[in-house]
């Protein structure tokens, strides 16, 4: 049994319950195989198998229908991507046979990516993702920052936020569970090396089925130390010195194994002309820390990596929290050709919006509130409230709905 326990466990079940396939994805060595194993051991008895066992894998390649057909009772498959194969035999299983929680699928590539997967179980198929530990996750406790901001009389309690180096240790150190076990940056740097290359020789050359994707890791790395910029393809193709086709085709590798993350601009009619570019963000800035060799130190002290690798940090944490959010917005960024900015838009199912901004500095004044006020100018009744997350340890009402919080309120908020 995993010594953390999962927030997404909830969701899960309840895919589960009514869902005849669910597909849980997410990145490599985020628990994935460890949660699915525990519901085949309890909650959800089933018989688990994984198709990195390469026997497993040729009986699922080599005869589909006979593979599916030769388990009574529900199946985990682990790594189903591995075995495109399979999901057209899965369709008419499905289609035979529609009982709810029948096949609870993994993969470390994203089922966006995987047409074949998407198209065959088109309305069959319910898609959750595991990312890496959330902060509440690593101390046991279950946050409800995301649902906090949607609630129309939220009152902010006040925070008790940690010290400065302990924030700092948090980005550095991310969510993948394996360099959480590990003390020193060597051996983290050391894991993030082998990780990196553990995906660019099985997943990303399993999606591709092209070998020798040598520029990966040099432009994963340029990813990591330009993180929460703008996505100028023409910008970033100069200075790796790679066609611009070539840069697409590796952004798209890298999105499809979750290493990295488009943030997509806000597009809601404001009556002003907006930047369209996404930002880009590495899934998990630990990973980006052991990439760069930085640690928990140099994240504080180096003004050129402290405001992106918070923004990031930020970023990461309420997408994992999204996945059991009562609300689950949709995450965006907004900015105006006019410079006017707002480092992170969530919008809800009603089109309720909360502006977020992140500042690494320990105080706040009205400047940094200047992005939101346009933005809830803009929208109207359609803003819901605009917050601050600083590294100071205040709450501060600015105005009835405009917020400065220590970054800790996260993971403290229930």
């Amino acid at each position: 049994m995993s010594m953390y326990s999962r927030h997404l466990m909830p969701a899960l079940l309840d895919a589960l319950s009514d869902s005849p396939v669910v597909f849980l994805n997410g990145a490599r060595q985020t628990g994935k195989s460890t949660l699915v194993q525990e519901l085949a051991a309890g909650r959800h008895p089933a018989r688990y198998m994984t198709l990195d066992d390469a026997g497993a894998l040729g009986a699922a390649k080599n005869d589909p229908k006979g593979f599916l057909q030769g388990f009574d009772g529900p199946i985990i498959l682990d790594e189903a991507q591995r075995a495109p194969e399979l999901f057209l035999a899965l369709k008419a299983e499905v289609d035979r046979d529609r009982r709810p929680g029948r096949f609870l699928l993994t993969g470390s590539a994203n089922v966006l990516f995987l047409p074949r997967l998407s198209d065959a179980l088109a309305g069959r198929m319910e898609i959750l993702t595991l990312w890496p530990l959330s902060q509440g996750e690593i101390e046991g406790k279950k946050e409800g920052f995301v649902d906090a901001l949607f609630q129309a009389n939220t009152r902010f309690p006040e925070i008790k936020p940690s010290s400065r180096e302990d924030l700092w240790q948090r980005v550095a150190l991310g969510g993948y569970p394996e360099p959480l076990t590990r003390a020193r940056l060597e051996r983290r740097q050391a894991w993030a090396k082998g990780y990196v290359t553990a995906i660019l020789e099985r997943d990303v050359r399993d999606l591709s089925n092209i070998e020798g994707l040598t520029q990966l890791p040099r432009l994963l790395n340029f990813l990591a130390a330009r993180m929460a910029s703008l996505m100028n393809f023409a910008e970033i193709s100069r200075s790796m010195g790679m066609p611009q086709s070539t840069l697409k085709r590796y952004l798209a590798l890298l999105e499809a194994t979750f290493l990295v993350r488009r943030l997509p601009p806000w597009s809601g009619n404001l009556g002003k002309r907006l930047v369209k570019m996404p930002k880009l963000f590495l899934n998990d800035t630990g990973l980006g820390a052991n990439l760069l060799g930085i640690d928990a130190a140099r994240l504080c002290e180096d003004g050129n990596l402290t405001g992106p690798f918070l923004e990031c940090f930020v970023v990461a944490e309420i997408a994992k929290q999204i996945g059991w959010s009562a609300a689950a917005p949709r995450m965006y960024h907004m900015r105006t050709e006019t410079g006017r900015e707002v480092d992170l838009v969530l919008e809800d199912a009603q089109g309720r919006c909360v502006g977020i901004e992140v500042k690494s500095a320990a105080t706040v004044g009205a400047a940094e509130f200047k992005g939101l006020k346009a933005f809830e100018e803009a929208l109207g009744k359609r803003f819901l409230r605009g917050v601050v997350l600083y590294t100071g340890r205040e709450t501060v009402p600015f105005a009835n709905n405009l917020h400065a919080l220590p970054i800790d309120a996260l993971w403290q908020l229930r």
